[in-house]
């Protein structure tokens, strides 16, 4: 079914639908009512005022407007079943003194009062997070400080008690460009991303039985600028992205009621850098329960350092900005009253600077001591993590390392590393194992250290403490690509999203074949999130997929045959005994690696 007007693609034409059927079933003064009628919910994004009158408004209108108490919202009606209520505030803006700190809760009374009853227009997308450069030398800038919102997804006229997934968005940009260039983008999480690249208008119009969230949190220096000094609050804080997020889920407790949504049924799902901040949720000391499942995919294993390792970063930021003179106290002010483009250019200059502090040059989530206790995957292994069900998996392909150097590519991904370390998994990875190939070696053996073996440890951990853990590993390459790389499940889930620099992207039309992938795909999630298992809302031609064990490890998601749109390619396959040896020795590097 097409979609009466797209949040994903902001289509401009409107509907299609005949209108000589009225004209021979209607007298003329109701026909030209209806007409009417019909072209002001069709633009009424250009007559908002009467769309949402006593008067003028039309009965689609007004189910479309959801009241949260303190305002009310006009979504847009995307498909026949489907509203996108698009950039809704969950906090205060992030400006002037509050640059660097953590997120304020939305002040709700402020928002009644100054909207003093008024509905507010929520059916474009918002300004997004500020970029940084995707590393391949473009300049990053574009954006908005003002972008703590949320994006929600739901059927129409929903009423309370439906599960949430709520989705966290990574960075990776689209893998149907050449290998050889995007091997080198993926290395950018939390860096860049915008949720508007990842529309869930189409989940909710194939299952009209869900409440999608989609957050915007704060990247690069501005979410994750580190310094001992935020030791102090009277400074700043660490990791103020990663609390957007955590406030961005307290928002959702509070008030996804009002558009439908069950808060005691709450997925937490993210892709890359999203998938890498789902499992930091899973080990973090959120204070309070916040979700009860998760969905990690190709989790982003990147190092966690000390503020103490980012403080060269830091000073080369500041000195690049021009406030690097004074105290801590008097830098951090200068930098509050610099501008956004400045700070831009700053950040991205850090991201090609590789002698800054031996390798730590990028703005990423740090040790806090407070939230983020200690690194994910030793928190996992010690069993220090919310027991809730669990779906995690990776790519077939997958790197985030570029070129031929092994040991380059792991320090320059793994800062503190040694070349003990380097060597024990050289060993493990020998040549011979991969058919004298060189790439193929290159590719798995960075690709289980930067991501691959969250899935194997993960899954693990949670099938022995929760007994509900299933993996896969996502095997179609996107058209054009040679191998299944990372990201390549975002094209087939999001209606070929194929991402560009500073937030951008395209949609590339999608044949019947893939189309039909994409439905098991979602189904299978969205059978998830609600009922805690892949299988009970399943498509039926899927096959069943069973939960991770040393038996029956993982589905392999795979394209139907041919030009088929009712047979599945999926299948179940085991994890090696190789594969899950060389996980264990990637675990026990854990305080090299300090991820």
């Amino acid at each position: 079914m097409s979609p009466v007007k797209s949040s994903a693609s902001k289509q401009k034409e409107g509907n299609s639908l005949p209108l000589n059927r009225w004209q021979a079933s209607l007298p003329i003064m109701l026909f030209s009512a209806a007409i009417l009628l019909f072209a002001s919910y069709l633009h009424r994004n250009d007559l908002f005022t009467l769309a949402t009158s006593s008067a003028a408004s039309s009965g689609a209108a007004v189910a479309d407007i959801i009241d949260t108490g303190y305002a009310r919202y006009l979504g847009n009606r995307s498909y026949p079943n489907t509203v996108a209520y698009l950039g809704v505030p969950y906090a205060e803006p992030p400006l002037g003194e509050r640059r660097f700190r953590a997120p304020l809760p939305l002040d709700t009374a402020r928002v009644a009062l100054e909207n003093k009853g008024k509905v507010i227009d929520a059916t474009n997308y918002p300004d997004f997070c500020i970029q940084g450069t995707t590393g391949s030398g473009d300049a990053g800038g574009a954006g908005s400080e003002d972008c703590l919102k949320v994006n929600i997804y739901a059927p129409v006229g929903a009423k309370k008690g439906m599960p949430v997934l709520v989705y966290i968005h990574g960075g990776g940009m689209s893998t149907q460009n050449l290998p050889c260039l995007f091997l080198t983008y993926f290395s950018t999480g939390y860096i860049y991303g915008n949720p508007a690249n990842w529309p869930f208008d189409h989940w909710i119009n194939q299952s009209p039985n869900v409440v999608v969230v989609s957050v915007y949190y704060r990247l690069s220096s501005f979410g994750f600028l580190a310094t001992p000094a935020f030791s102090s609050p009277t400074n700043g804080d660490l990791n103020a992205g990663f609390l957007d997020q955590i406030q961005a889920l307290k928002w959702v407790q509070a008030n996804i009621a009002s558009f439908g949504g069950d808060p005691k049924r709450v997925t937490i799902n993210g892709e890359s850098a999203g998938g890498s901040s789902v499992e930091l949720h899973l080990v973090a000391n959120e204070g309070e329960k916040l979700f009860s499942a998760a969905i990690a995919q190709s989790v982003y294993r990147t190092p966690l350092p000390t503020p103490a390792q980012q403080e060269a970063l830091f000073n080369f930021y500041a000195n690049h900005t021009g406030c690097a003179s004074g105290p801590v106290a008097a830098q951090l002010a200068c930098l509050r009253r610099a501008s956004v483009s400045a700070l831009a250019m700053a950040q991205d200059a850090a991201y090609y600077d590789a002698s800054i502090g031996g390798g730590y040059n990028l703005f990423h989530p740090v040790i806090d001591g407070k939230v983020l206790i200690d690194f994910p995957t030793k928190s996992i292994l010690n069993g220090k993590f919310a027991k809730v069900p669990l779906i995690v998996g990776a790519t077939t392909n997958e790197t985030l390392s570029g070129g031929d150097d092994v040991p380059s590519a792991l320090k320059s991904f793994f800062p503190s590393i040694t070349d003990a370390d380097i060597n024990a998994l050289l060993n493990a990875y020998p040549l011979s194992d991969f058919a004298s190939s060189a790439d193929l070696q290159f590719q798995t053996l960075t690709g289980d250290s930067e991501l691959r073996c969250a899935r194997s440890l993960m899954a693990t951990a949670f099938g022995k403490a929760v007994g509900k853990s299933w993996t896969y590993r996502y095997n179609q390459a996107t058209p054009g690509a040679p191998e299944v790389y990372h990201a390549s499940e975002n094209w087939m889930m999001f209606r070929g999203t194929s991402t560009g620099f500073n937030g951008s992207t395209t949609f590339q039309p999608q044949n019947p074949t893939e189309k039909a992938f994409a439905q098991e795909l979602i189904a299978y999630w969205l059978s998830f999130v609600r009922s805690g298992d892949p299988n009970k809302f399943k498509l039926s031609r899927s096959p069943q997929w069973t939960p991770f064990t040393s038996k029956s490890s993982r589905i392999v998601l795979t394209q139907g045959p041919g030009n088929s749109t009712t047979v599945s390619g999926s299948a179940v396959e085991l994890e090696s005994s190789t594969e899950a040896a060389r996980c264990e020795l990637v675990a026990s590097q854990v305080q090299a690696q300090q991820n």
